[in-house]
């Protein structure tokens, strides 16, 4: 009995002992397979885009993965769902092989995508429910070919002469016809071209300082306005208006951008960094001069994506029908992404031409710096805030500091008078006020250049 009980047992141990180590491998590769998903996700980034959250898969910046039930009726969101679908990694694999940011990019894309949402019967009739000034919009967001009225004497703006650098700053600066004392004021004060030298101290030259070039961005307007030829003999003599022949309007701002990259990319190409503004704001040139320099000491890969200024994050788009930023829940659903305050903005000239070719990929939306978000958004980019760009003013009682002008780059809502003004009071002030750092956030919450 004994015998036969030891033989047995010797059977089920031959038999058995495979069974558990499979049993054991099966249990070891699980592990490691959970192992590996759960790093892949803590390694990854969740990232808000224009209407629902996405994932940017580690290691791999180009691939972006999006939700496809995006806020359904929509019109900008339905159009926009034709071209992110055509470029996911995913449904077309062989669309993302020609380069996230192709600069030979079909533009009928637009025209087609247009088309199919335009004509859908259900889109049409909630056309017609639309403010006037959306419809107006609608009537041409496809259309980038506007050609240029005027362009600068240099190749990239007043202020070429005797310069032994590429220019370090260029000046671009949303106008209209009728604001000539807004340009004439920032030719005499903070918009002048040629060498610009960073902040002096007494007995000392600027420290830092390069080159700067200027341009101003305009539509066209009403040349009642102005009796005629009064701009084209403003540009034959400053030699910095670029004009489109586009109407110029708040909805149309957005053209300025894509329109002065594509300008930008053409004739600029050497310039390193830009600033893009209101013409009603006051700039502190020579501290913004300095802070760039520091700027080009980081590595070329930070570079690349630098954009620097007032950054609004999770806005949500206003409803209030008596507003000049209106949009409608037809027109537009979800959250705004992080976008810097176009009162002014500054942004390096390899990101330009990188906001140039991924703009193709974006229908024009009527609000331009919520635009120029949602192009940062698609090449995985963010802007950085600085506390220094006062697009809503100084805080308190800030301003009446003898050297609070020295703490900032940028404040936005100034008169003409009010510049020039300003601008005596800085050059008057720059040795007293000098070492004076830049201002900084008033908590930890906010992230800082």
């Amino acid at each position: 009995m004994a015998r036969c009980y030891c033989h047995w047992r010797r059977v089920l141990f031959f038999v058995c002992t495979p069974c558990i180590s499979l049993a054991l491998l099966f249990v070891y590769i699980t592990a490691m397979l959970f192992a590996a998903m759960n790093e892949t996700s803590t390694s990854g980034t969740a990232v808000r885009g224009l209407d629902a959250v996405y994932f940017v898969a580690s290691g791999s910046s180009s691939k972006t993965f999006w939700d496809l039930h995006l806020h359904g009726d929509a019109f900008w969101n339905r159009l926009q769902r034709t071209l992110d679908n055509h470029f996911n990694p995913i449904l077309c694999p062989n669309n993302t092989k020609r380069g996230f940011e192709n600069g030979t990019f079909n533009e009928s894309l637009l025209t087609q995508g247009f088309s199919k949402v335009i004509n859908l019967e259900s889109t049409s009739r909630n056309l017609d429910q639309l403010p006037q000034q959306i419809q107006e919009f609608i009537t041409h967001m496809q259309r980038r070919d506007y050609p240029a009225l005027l362009q600068p004497d240099g190749v990239c703006g007043a202020g070429r002469k005797e310069e032994k650098e590429a220019p370090l700053l260029l000046l671009a600066i949303k106008s209209t016809e009728q604001n000539f004392l807004n340009r004439q004021a920032i030719r005499q004060t903070w918009g002048q071209a040629g060498w610009v030298a960073g902040p002096k101290r007494k007995g000392n030259g600027g420290e830092g300082g390069g080159y700067v070039r200027r341009v101003f961005l305009l539509g066209r307007g009403s040349t009642e306005e102005l009796g005629g030829n009064a701009l084209q003999m403003e540009s034959e003599q400053y030699g910095d208006i670029l004009q489109w022949d586009f109407k110029d309007t708040f909805f149309n701002l957005t053209l300025k951008d894509v329109l002065f990259w594509s300008w930008f990319k053409d004739s600029c190409s050497r310039t390193r960094f830009v600033f893009k503004g209101d013409d009603d704001v006051f700039v502190n040139t020579p501290k913004l001069m300095s802070y760039l320099r520091d700027q080009l000491k980081k590595p070329h890969k930070t570079l690349r994506d630098f954009m620097v200024g007032d950054v609004i994050a999770a806005a949500v788009p206003n409803r209030f029908n008596e507003s000049k930023y209106f949009i409608p829940d037809s027109f537009y659903k979800g959250l705004y992404p992080m976008y810097a305050g176009g009162g002014g903005v500054v942004y390096s000239g390899l990101l330009a031409k990188r906001l140039h070719d991924i703009s193709k990929r974006l229908y024009l939306f009527p609000i331009d710096d919520v635009y120029v978000g949602m192009c940062m958004v698609r090449l995985n980019a963010h802007p950085v805030h600085h506390d220094a760009f006062l697009t809503f003013d100084f805080p308190n009682k800030e301003e009446e500091e003898l050297c609070s002008y020295h703490t900032i780059l940028l404040v936005h809502k100034r008169r003409p008078d009010e510049v020039v003004k300003l601008w005596v009071h800085v050059k008057k002030t720059q040795a007293q006020c000098w070492g004076v750092a830049l201002r900084v956030p008033l908590s930890n919450d906010t992230a800082t250049v």
